[in-house]
């Protein structure tokens, strides 16, 4: 039989028509193997979701442990991984007396934290506050979440009675400053704002993310503190997207967590680490107050595979992964690293017009033509030519690196050793300087504030 993937299957966030990766058959570490016999150094734990590295032997012997006990039972019964995983969450959160209800993906899991929430504030048709230049999944309703500029013409955002507010974008603030910092409280002002013209009556939750999206924004520190206390003002439930941002990527647990009480959500939406991408599973984690509200009524919720006692079992490895490694406090070192590294960068290369996170993990170069004006090298959300061209060299040399439009997204595994993540960086160097030559104008350029 002819095996050819290209011509049999649908491939998310393509031009069918274009795609042509290369077939990967192993892992190890920070590197994935491929067919054709070379080896692959991923920077962006592919969807930044492989935060345990590839082929993790702790999660491969978990799942091989509880397939030989019991590979299937329905959400109806019980099951041990199960529980074990949801109070591993409930007790890492501090979300002591919740509840966890498990998904199968990031999607499923934004879509059901909204149906509770309508639920538990008894406001069945409560409209959801999302923002603008913001990722919550591809099915509709998440579509309708999602600030995308991508599928905003697949879907009718008010349809789903959600709104838009704008985002915490601090080197593009939409309130017109380029203080961080005011930035911040102006965006979470205007949540309060919204909430105020609709009623708080009226809405149901706000959703957001807390701080890593492929969206490229890390939100100012002052954000999610002053959306936290304008929301609970109001009394309206704060849902925290940590899909991406969870498990480390941000140098905590849960990248609410950086700001202590004062950002702790109502509710909270997991996926991606929380298997180590090993298998597919999502979660709504509930605090205790949003649980008691629907402990004694039906949950119109349907999902054949939630709580899949294979990915449950998954999970479990992957927590006490993170914590017997020291995964989370490595993230959080190495990211003060990785940072500082692509700070050098910006003082070599004018196109790099900011650099933003160091909290994790993770880290947002965005491009430009001019850093005195900010002008972006394409549209949004446009890859430049230049940065293709780049993203390709670099996957020549042996190092796999993700964009979306003017951005890269640096989002390794948390196990990349040291020499990995330097060698990286230099490739990046290299080809920053090959691709992006800057005119003697820009060359004359003063250094970034």
């Amino acid at each position: 039989m002819t095996i050819n993937e290209r011509a049999s299957v649908l491939h998310s966030w393509s031009v069918q028509a274009d795609w042509n990766a290369p077939t990967v058959v192993g892992g190890q570490g920070a590197r994935l193997h491929l067919a054709d016999g070379r080896s692959i150094l991923d920077m962006s734990s592919l969807a930044e979701c492989s935060n345990l590295g590839h082929q993790h032997p702790r999660l491969v012997a978990a799942i091989r442990e509880q397939a030989e006990r019991l590979c299937f039972v329905s959400n109806a019964w019980g099951a041990k991984p199960r529980a074990e995983l949801a109070a591993m969450l409930l007790e890492r959160s501090g979300f002591e007396g919740g509840r966890v209800f498990f998904t199968l993906g990031g999607a499923d899991a934004n879509e059901n934290a909204v149906k509770i929430a309508r639920q538990a504030s008894r406001r069945p048709r409560g409209t959801v506050l999302a923002r603008d230049r913001s990722y919550h999944g591809a099915t509709h309703l998440a579509m309708a979440l999602s600030g995308d500029s991508r599928t905003q013409a697949q879907v009718d955002a008010s349809a789903f009675g959600v709104q838009h507010v704008p985002p915490p974008y601090a080197y593009r603030c939409p309130f017109g400053t380029r203080d961080a910092d005011e930035c911040g409280h102006r965006a979470a002002q205007a949540v309060a704002d919204r909430i105020d013209i609709l009623g708080a009556d009226t809405v149901a939750a706000v959703l957001m993310e807390p701080n890593a999206g492929t969206n490229g924004i890390v939100a100012p520190d002052t954000y999610w503190p002053a959306l936290r206390r304008a929301t609970a003002e109001r009394g309206v439930y704060l849902i925290a997207d940590e899909v991406m941002s969870a498990f480390g990527r941000c140098g905590e647990w849960f990248a609410w967590q950086r700001h202590g009480e004062a950002g702790r959500p109502d509710m909270m939406t997991l996926a991606k680490g929380l298997t180590g991408a090993a298998l597919p599973l999502g979660a709504v984690v509930l605090s205790r107050d949003v649980a008691a509200r629907i402990e004694h009524e039906m949950l119109y919720t349907g999902l054949t595979y939630c709580g899949h006692p294979l990915a449950c079992a998954a999970g479990v490895a992957a927590m006490q992964a993170y914590a017997d490694e020291g995964l989370i406090e490595r993230s959080r070192s190495r990211g003060a690293d990785l940072l500082t590294a692509v700070q050098r960068l910006q003082s070599k290369h004018p196109v790099i017009g900011d650099v933003r996170g160091g909290h994790g993990l993770f880290a947002v170069i965005e491009l430009v033509t001019d850093r005195a004006t900010r002008a972006p090298l394409a549209p949004w959300p446009q890859t430049p030519p230049a940065l293709k061209a780049l993203v390709d060299e670099a996957m020549a040399a042996g190092v796999s690196f993700a964009t979306r439009g003017n951005l890269i997204l640096l989002a390794p595994p948390l196990v990349i050793e040291d020499a990995e993540l330097a060698d990286a960086i230099a490739l990046l160097d290299r080809l920053l300087a090959r691709h992006f030559t800057p005119s003697p104008e820009t060359r004359s350029a003063e250094a970034p504030t």
